[in-house]
This record gives structure tokens, sequence and C-alpha cells, in this order.
């Protein structure tokens, strides 16, 4: 067995950590961005597959394109972030598993099969936006993940090919206090878990 991480880092990536809805001015550089890439790109994903697609939303212009799909309440969250990620999925990511998994050729599991290579995008590349949130705490930044927007509005916009399709976005930057609320309940374990 590992070492334990110390409880102040567990604390800081779950118990502490809250879905912020407002944001301080605060900066985030280039070199920054690509650190934390390289920080969440080891999510594990179905044969190494890796379908999560990302667009970081930094400036004002880009942040204009993005509002028009977003529900009302979500539009002071995404002004306020110093990025707004789009968290999107590859549905042609099988192109890239003879280099990603050589171990077996798995691309025909999925080409020419797009109910399949949906369900397997999405779910993995939700894998991925989850390490990413970690990544983004882990960091020291906060972070609000948001499905309060209009998928077709943002891929028509971001993705007009067609290839790539929005899962969720993310916003990440330094909390304002103001846009911390109270802790949610959680369901108890009981309630939710079964040992069989």
């Amino acid at each position: 067995m590992k070492k334990l991480l110390p409880i102040d880092f567990q604390n800081e990536l779950f118990t502490e950590a809250r879905t912020v809805h407002a944001f301080a001015q605060h900066a985030i550089s280039d070199t920054q961005i690509t650190q934390l890439y390289e920080l969440f790109k080891w999510a594990p994903t179905a044969f190494n597959a890796q379908p999560g697609r990302y667009v970081f939303i930094r400036s004002d212009q880009a942040k204009e394109r993005l509002l028009p799909a977003l529900s009302p309440g979500n539009v002071p969250q995404v002004k306020s972030a110093s990025l707004t990620v789009i968290v999107a999925f590859d549905t042609h990511f099988y192109e890239h598993l003879p280099v990603l998994y050589p171990a077996v050729d798995a691309k025909p599991f999925f080409e020419g099969k797009p109910a399949v290579t949906e369900v397997a995008a999405l779910r993995n590349s939700s894998l991925q936006g989850a390490f990413l949130i970690m990544a983004v705490r882990s960091l020291g930044w906060d972070c609000g993940a948001m499905s309060g927007f209009d998928p077709n509005k943002v891929n028509a916009e971001f993705f007009p090919d067609g290839r790539y399709k929005a899962n969720f976005l993310l916003n990440i930057g330094v909390a304002d206090p103001a846009g911390i609320y109270p802790r949610g309940p959680r369901l108890a374990f009981d309630d939710v878990v079964q040992i069989i």
C-alpha cells in the first residue's frame, strides 16, 4: 500500500473544496495552463483512448462567443472566471488508438460504430474532466463545473465541423468569497453503498 496523502491534502481536494460561483480577478498564464494539462493528462481512460479535448477560454472576446449558450444565471460565473474550459470529446478518438494503445488493435471496436463511440467518448472524457478538477485544486485554484448551457450552441460556435462535442464547462480561478455557498448535504453511506 502506498503512503497516505496528508489529511490537509485530502481536505483541499475533497472535504473543504467547494464549487465556486464567483471569482476574483486573477490572471492564469499559458505556462500555468500547460502545467495544469501536464498534471491531469494522466487520467485513466479505456484503451488509453484519451477522447477529451479542451478549449481554455480566457479572453473577453472568446467569452462573448460562449455567453449566448449559457443559462442566464451562469453568465456572471463565466465573466468573472480567469478561465472557462470547454471539456469536450473527440468522436473520432479511435484514430489515435494505434499509437496510444499499441498492445491491441482496438480501433475496429469503435470505427464506424457511432453509438458505441459516443458513449465511450462521453464516459472517458468525463473521467478526464474529473481529473482536471482535482488538478485545478491541487495547484491552488478554485473551480466550478457547469452543465447549465446549450451544448448544441457551444458545438455550433466552437466545433462547427461536428467532430468534437461539448461535455461540460469548468470555470477556473481564485474564489471570490461571495461565490462560495454553504456546503450542501451529501447522501449517507447506507443510502448509496452496498458491500456484498
